[in-house]
């Protein structure tokens, strides 16, 4: 495997296209006084959006994003992105850390100098060599269009680039699709991994065995609840994301407000966006969608997934230690699944309910996250 050097380096024209969509904007009408029931209201974007088109610098960003280590390897035919950043000491620990959708790879920037060098940020535990990628069809992990790009096939993705690093046990860390890939890693090659630590349930468990506990019960209802009162960006996604792609890829306001209603709703925002991420990390996200043209590619993956995804059944089992952190706020923040649910699927040996943090807790909740991994990756060395 051939590992090369990457920058970041986006072209003014580029640059300069944006800001002139951002100020073509045209605005649709909109029921007044209705706030986010329909979904993201005006007064929420236009603000923003005058500030990306205005004021927010780019080049500043980069140049942040840059001062990391990025690279790019072929793996298996897909140029794969990522950030590579070693630890204090000879005994790191190997961690592949993996992101979901709306997300991207800097949702775990934050916890590179708590984690590669904990014992100067106060953290008990190992220090960590992190590999971050941009999940295929993500941000700078381009690639042609192609069926079958599922959590299983990122999952042989990831075993190959660690082994290529020249690590032999490595753990895995992630949350939403990056949750489920670190499960097919687990799965499909468990004796490559030390452990896994996960912040989401993507993958449910087989319930054909013994009856549900009535803490389960009404976490599935509360799942259910959940799906259909906020999953309809899911049911568009993972049947016709083609037909939505063309208005996301050619508007950048369609972006913002499909992305940024997911951040608010999920997050422990408690309503306020920008109460919990600040507007340059926002714009940054949404930058990296917009000009590397990926958020059809990114969408895609819930089309993958219904098409060629694995459903779990009763031969699966994780048999790999596993770590739970549940975040307070969740998607279904309602209805926090109950560890029984969770140990139907996994060999738990750490599950740890954290008092705020939501769906982008690398970014929510840095520490709390960086310490709860060093935690049990000092458990299992």
């Amino acid at each position: 495997m051939q590992v090369r050097p990457f920058e970041i380096a986006v072209p003014d024209d580029v640059l300069e296209d944006l800001r002139q969509r951002l100020r073509r904007t045209r605005w649709p009408d909109s029921v007044p006084d209705v706030g986010w029931e329909q979904g993201m209201p005006p007064e929420a974007l236009r603000g923003l959006l005058r500030y990306w088109a205005e004021e927010f610098d780019w080049p500043a960003q980069e140049r942040r994003l840059n001062s990391f280590d990025h690279f790019q390897a072929e793996v298996d035919g897909v140029e794969v992105h990522f950030v590579h950043a070693h630890g204090a000491g000879p005994d790191a620990v190997p961690l592949i850390c993996s992101h979901g959708w709306p997300g991207s790879f800097i949702e775990f920037l934050e916890l590179v100098p708590l984690l590669t060098d904990p014992a100067s940020n106060g953290i008990e535990g190992p220090s960590f060599d992190l590999v971050i990628p941009s999940l295929p069809g993500y941000g700078f992990t381009r690639m042609a269009p192609r069926e079958g790009v599922t959590k299983r096939f990122t999952a042989s993705l990831w075993h190959r680039l660690m082994r290529g690093l020249g690590y032999k046990r490595y753990g895995a860390h992630g949350g939403d699709f990056g949750a489920g890939v670190a499960n097919f890693m687990a799965l499909d090659e468990p004796a490559s991994l030390m452990g896994i630590h996960l912040t989401f349930l993507e993958d449910s468990p087989w319930t054909g065995g013994r009856p549900l506990s009535s803490a389960e019960r009404a976490y599935r209802e509360e799942v259910e609840r959940w799906e259909g009162e906020e999953y309809a960006y899911g049911h568009i996604q993972r049947t016709k994301p083609q037909t939505l792609a063309y208005g996301l890829n050619d508007s950048p306001a369609g972006l913002a407000a499909w992305i940024l209603e997911k951040w608010r709703s999920w997050s422990d925002s408690g309503g306020e966006l920008e109460r919990r991420f600040d507007r340059e990390l926002l714009l940054t996200v949404l930058t990296i969608y917009w000009v590397t043209g990926t958020i059809g590619s990114s969408m895609r993956w819930y089309w993958d997934e219904r098409r060629h995804g694995h459903s779990i059944g009763p031969g699966d089992f994780v048999s790999v230690p596993t770590a739970m952190a549940v975040f307070a706020n969740e998607q279904v923040s309602e209805g926090m699944p109950p560890r029984e649910w969770a140990e139907r699927l996994y060999d738990i040996r750490r599950w740890t309910v954290m008092p705020r943090g939501g769906h982008f807790a690398a970014l929510e909740e840095p520490r709390l996250l960086a310490e709860d991994i060093a935690a049990f990756f000092g458990e299992l060395c």
